[in-house]
């Protein structure tokens, strides 16, 4: 009787627990630096892992960089091995804080939010403020945002020969769907 109270009170306990955060690995991340006249330098990545913590008002988004998938093998090749060198930096994060935001306020009308935080990129770490539009919607609450990445504060170096075929900032748009109930699976597992 005493173990089938506590594992009852356990699960309870964690679902109460799962309904303070959303999470999602299923986020996306595209990316665009490209310049006119020049090969499209645009890639996607659909496995970010997004958490959000309405109490704190805590954003945490990890995109693992080998993750990205452009148009050319050979392009991927060398976005991996030459620029962000994805074998000694796998990962990129960005945790922030979601200025005035309060989960009761979140309905089906998309409002705007400033996320200010730090995003931890290729060993470098620069504070950045990210816009982004949130609401709730049937399958949880959606989180979309568009923001610059200048190459130069994360010393990833273009080489002289291409880099007038490639931006100096990178175009990068967030869009993911956080639920509480992956949390609960999560920490099951």
């Amino acid at each position: 009787m005493k173990t089938t109270t506590f594992l009852l009170l356990f699960f309870t306990a964690i679902s109460v627990l799962a309904q303070d955060k959303f999470f999602t690995n299923s986020g996306t991340v595209n990316f665009e630096a490209s310049v006119p006249l020049f090969e499209e330098v645009k890639a996607v990545n659909r496995q970010v892992s997004i958490l959000l913590e309405p109490k704190s008002s805590t954003f945490i988004c990890t995109v693992a960089i080998k993750d990205f998938r452009f148009k050319l093998d050979l392009m991927q090749e060398h976005f991996n091995e030459n620029y962000m060198e994805s074998n000694r930096y796998p990962k990129a994060v960005f945790k922030g804080k979601i200025e005035k935001f309060d989960l009761k306020d979140i309905n089906e009308i998309e409002k705007p939010y400033q996320i200010k935080g730090k995003l931890n990129l290729k060993g470098k770490s620069k504070e950045i403020i990210v816009n982004a539009l949130i609401k709730r919607v049937p399958e949880g609450i959606q989180v979309i945002s568009d923001f610059p990445i200048s190459f130069s504060d994360f010393n990833i170096r273009i080489p002289a020969s291409i880099a007038a075929k490639i931006s100096k900032t990178a175009n990068t748009a967030l869009t993911g769907i956080v639920h509480s109930d992956e949390v609960r699976f999560a920490v099951l597992k």
